[in-house]
């Protein structure tokens, strides 16, 4: 059941950021293979440029082995990984990069140092997580917001996921998103939480006249099957045309993630949004493909 398909970066997410040519990087604690090879990459696509956070003589090693010139980039010596967070806050804060990009480091570690109001990284909505998922290079991509931020966001926190992700869907060019507010049934029933909130965030959604069609409760099936949707007698704006679901939780959306991934070879393009800097946090395993990926979510994601 699982996937031997080669992951592959969508040239919908490439090509609007390459709009924006050589963004400021900080790379958290840099000195391992994959995240030295997906920020060569993106340097290859001239979408950034890095500083080097972390132990100078892995990351000279790694550069060396990946045969890489590095010496006109900045390398911040910090051998403590832990503390390679808070230098990448601090930059960030004095606007010296306009992204952070995780490396080897727990991403709890990273966002804590993030999160602190001394370095003023937050900004008027809450940070939330975007996937940016594809399966091939001119596929049309599936939205799936948060997988993996926000655990278990109540109405008021999914209107900041909401808000967040409509303004990142702008970017990569869905002028009007169709948005289904996930559940597991697409009725309203006091059994099922998730389904009154999902009807909540519909009705809040057409209150503040959001730039979005947005519809819950939807299950998975019939927010992306028209067939589906069809059968069952669905008709709205969203139903079966879905570009973004709305998960009610980190485990839905984390599993669906991962399932696309492992499943169908998906490229999973990862980034927080919300704050004065786009934030990468990939997980340690994940390939160079989609690492470079959500360098470029990143990079779409500025101001």
């Amino acid at each position: 059941m699982l996937s031997n398909k080669e992951i592959v970066v969508p040239n919908n997410l490439l090509n609007v950021a390459h709009k924006k040519k050589g963004v400021k990087a900080g790379i958290v604690n840099a000195g391992k293979p994959l995240p030295m090879l997906s920020v060569q990459d993106a340097v290859n696509e001239s979408l950034i440029e890095p500083i080097f956070i972390g132990d100078e003589k892995e990351i000279q090693k790694c550069a060396q082995d990946l045969k890489w010139d590095i010496s006109k980039y900045e390398i911040i010596h910090e051998p403590v990984e832990n503390n390679t967070a808070a230098i990448a806050a601090k930059l960030a804060s004095e606007e010296k990069i306009r992204i952070i990009v995780k490396g080897h480091i727990h991403t709890d570690i990273l966002m804590k140092e993030v999160l602190k109001r001394e370095y003023n990284l937050l900004g008027k909505t809450r940070l939330s997580h975007i996937w940016h998922m594809t399966l091939d290079k001119e596929d049309k991509p599936l939205i799936i917001t948060d997988g993996a931020l926000n655990v278990l966001p109540n109405v008021k926190t999914k209107m900041h996921i909401l808000k967040n992700v409509i303004n990142f869907s702008n970017r990569i060019g869905i002028e009007r998103p169709k948005i289904a507010v996930l559940s597991a049934t697409e009725e309203v029933l006091d059994s099922v939480p998730s389904s009154k909130e999902a009807e909540e965030i519909t009705r809040l959604a057409k209150k503040e006249n959001l730039n979005a069609d947005v519809f819950g409760p939807l299950a998975f099936d019939n927010s992306i099957s028209k067939k589906s949707s069809a059968i069952k007698g669905i008709k709205n704006d969203v139903a079966g045309m879905a570009d973004v679901l709305l998960v009610p939780s980190v485990e839905t959306g984390n599993g669906l993630v991962k399932m696309l991934i492992y499943f169908c070879g998906a490229c999973a393009a990862g980034v927080v949004v919300g704050g004065k800097v786009p934030v990468v946090i990939t997980s340690r395993s994940d390939e160079a493909q989609a690492r470079l990926a959500s360098i470029a979510a990143a990079v779409v994601a500025l101001d």
